[in-house]
């Protein structure tokens, strides 16, 4: 574990742990065993708790008692929530978007586009996902609010555990993603606060949809291998 000294060491081991969810190494139902990473990253038991109250709240865990903590299940209820959230929060920062920005604002904007449509041509699904998603995010500068910020930063590592079930997507459907970005931004640089909000809902929806279908095929698979385990 590498650590980071802009962050609280609760934050490192949060993240550490986030990682291993979203990857699937820690799979959901597993419960996170405390003792385990005291050893492992050689830190406080306190600070492991710490960090899993971050796991908690950015939903990645559930904490029972006696139990202790536990990674959530992905069911379609909570990816649709999650969508929904997103999506609401995302429209507000579009919205002020298109109403206050500065010629002298546009230039990291225009270059993160480019940035993202080379993810498409290099059919990089993974790099596609974490460029869109930061490159949205980094636009909440204009809705100057330090309660949205937050809840974004809360709901990323939830965000990337969705879409990390969706790497399979081709070519066709990353372009189809990016034309959703690249008229989110021209409605953006017309001042079109509501259309780019329309684009938006477009592109959450679209990358919603895709984790659904990742999501019922895994599902079909883990269902046809225990009834395989049990004849």
């Amino acid at each position: 574990m590498t650590f980071r000294a802009q962050d609280s060491l609760a934050e490192q081991i949060a993240h550490h742990l986030e990682r291993q969810i979203v990857t699937g190494d820690l799979v959901e139902g597993e419960r996170i065993q405390e003792m385990r990473i005291v050893a492992e990253l050689e830190v406080s038991r306190g600070s492991v708790r710490e960090a899993l109250l971050i796991l908690q709240r950015r939903h990645l865990i559930d904490i029972f008692p006696r139990r202790g903590a536990v990674v959530t299940e992905l069911t379609p209820a909570l990816v649709k929530s999650l969508y929904e959230v997103l999506n609401l929060q995302l429209s507000l920062v579009v919205r002020r978007w298109a109403e206050v920005w500065q010629q002298t604002s546009l230039e990291p904007f225009m270059e993160g586009i480019q940035h993202i449509q080379e993810a498409v041509v290099e059919e990089d699904t993974e790099l596609f996902f974490e460029r869109s998603l930061e490159w949205l995010k980094s636009a909440s500068v204009f809705a100057a609010n330090p309660y949205l910020d937050q809840q974004l930063k809360d709901m990323q590592p939830s965000v990337r555990r969705a879409y990390y079930l969706a790497l399979q997507m081709n070519k066709r459907e990353l372009e189809e993603s990016f034309s959703f970005l690249r008229g989110l931004l021209d409605a953006v640089l017309l001042r079109q606060s509501e259309r780019a909000a329309e684009y938006l809902e477009e592109f959450v929806m679209h990358q919603r949809n895709l984790v659904l279908e990742s999501l019922f095929r895994v599902k079909q698979i883990e269902m046809a291998w225990a009834r395989r385990h049990r004849r």
